[in-house]
């Protein structure tokens, strides 16, 4: 599924670095694609930003 930004330019997601909090969380590792769909939104809108926060966290273990 492709992600657009504001300008229309096309995302890849796959080329946009994991943060470490999501490489711990349950749903990383999800088959569920509206998980799979959310995490990578989340991802997109704060690839330029300091510090990742999700809401969404739930640990693994």
């Amino acid at each position: 599924m492709p992600y657009y930004d504001d300008d229309g330019n096309e995302l890849n997601p796959d080329l946009i670095q994991k943060p470490s909090l999501c490489v711990g969380c349950l749903k990383d590792d999800t088959n569920d694609e509206m998980e799979r769909v959310l995490c990578n939104l989340t991802r997109l809108d704060q690839r330029e930003d300091e510090e990742f926060n999700c809401y969404a966290f739930i640990p693994k273990y």
